[in-house]
């Protein structure tokens, strides 16, 4: 199996089997974004305490690679600092650049890596990242 194949089947289980996809019920800190573009749109809650994102959840509507990237990414960033998060979050920004980026903390996120050679499927990408961001305070 040659390792797009690969990619793409990690993309497409987390399109069709997300992880985190639903909503808490209680108070939680909400982001919702839009990619205008291509209509891809998330609402990501994020659960923190004492500088740690203890959970995340999504909902949402979009292309595969948006919904996929919000479902690693919600995997991704559990347990870790919001320093943590926010450097994965980096890396995964200069990922999408074309930057060779060591993801041992979450290797699925590799998978993503050949967005960036589609220019405008980059915003679909970095939807879900952004929301992390925001959500935790780097863009308020």
């Amino acid at each position: 199996m040659q390792l797009d194949d690969l990619y793409r089947r990690v993309i497409m289980d987390h399109y069709k089997n997300p992880r985190n996809r639903g909503r808490f019920e209680d108070d939680t800190v909400t982001v919702d974004l839009n990619n205008p573009t291509c209509g891809d749109r998330i609402s990501l809650q994020l659960k923190t305490k004492d500088g740690v994102v203890e959970d995340a959840r999504f909902t949402g509507e979009g292309c595969s690679i948006s919904m996929s990237s919000a479902s690693m990414m919600t995997e991704a960033v559990k347990g870790k600092t919001i320093e943590q998060a926010l450097d994965m979050a980096s890396r995964f920004s200069s990922l999408m650049q074309g930057e060779a980026v060591d993801f041992d903390d979450y290797e699925e996120l590799e998978a993503l890596s050949g967005v960036n050679k589609f220019p405008a499927r980059i915003k679909c990408a970095t939807l879900a990242w952004n929301a992390l961001r925001k959500g935790i305070g780097e863009d308020k």
